[in-house]
């Protein structure tokens, strides 16, 4: 089943069930997928959102906000940033699993394998295969430094 059919799904049973903030996030996901597709029309392209487009624009959903959570416990707003952590689980439930710190090494050393990769000149490519493959899965903003250092 593709992600935008998860998501409509969710959507449909957190209406049965009466489900007002779960709905909320839910319609904020479609309303996202739905401008990706408005974007892809616009640039001239008859493609649709892909499964990958989905776990990117859900990822950049999830750290939206941990970043409005963060800036809402600083500013004593414990009841927003809490708020926000509900969105964050109910994001998640569509994200795959995290790769820990011990599978996204061996993912990074696959990759600079894959491509093989010899200096930092090859980064992007070994940045390009991972996110081929792990789109979702991972922080590449975190994994960028993992690589540059095993390139370097």
């Amino acid at each position: 089943m593709d992600m935008r059919t998860r998501v409509t799904d969710a959507l449909k049973d957190a209406m049965r069930s009466k489900e007002a903030d779960r709905l909320a996030t839910l319609r904020l996901i479609n309303a996202a997928i739905k401008d990706k597709d408005i974007a892809l029309r616009g640039e001239g392209d008859d493609q649709i959102v892909t499964d990958a487009d989905v776990l990117a624009i859900m990822g950049r959903m999830v750290k939206q906000r941990q970043e409005s959570a963060r800036a809402y416990d600083e500013g004593g707003r414990i009841e927003l940033a809490e708020k926000e952590r509900a969105e964050i689980k109910v994001i998640e439930e569509f994200l795959p699993k995290q790769l820990d710190e011990a599978e996204t090494e061996a993912a990074v050393a696959a990759a600079i394998e894959a491509v093989g990769a010899e200096s930092i000149r090859d980064m992007g490519k070994v940045m390009g295969e991972l996110k081929a493959k792990y789109t979702g899965q991972m922080d590449f903003g975190q994994v960028g430094p993992l690589v540059k250092e095993r390139l370097g």
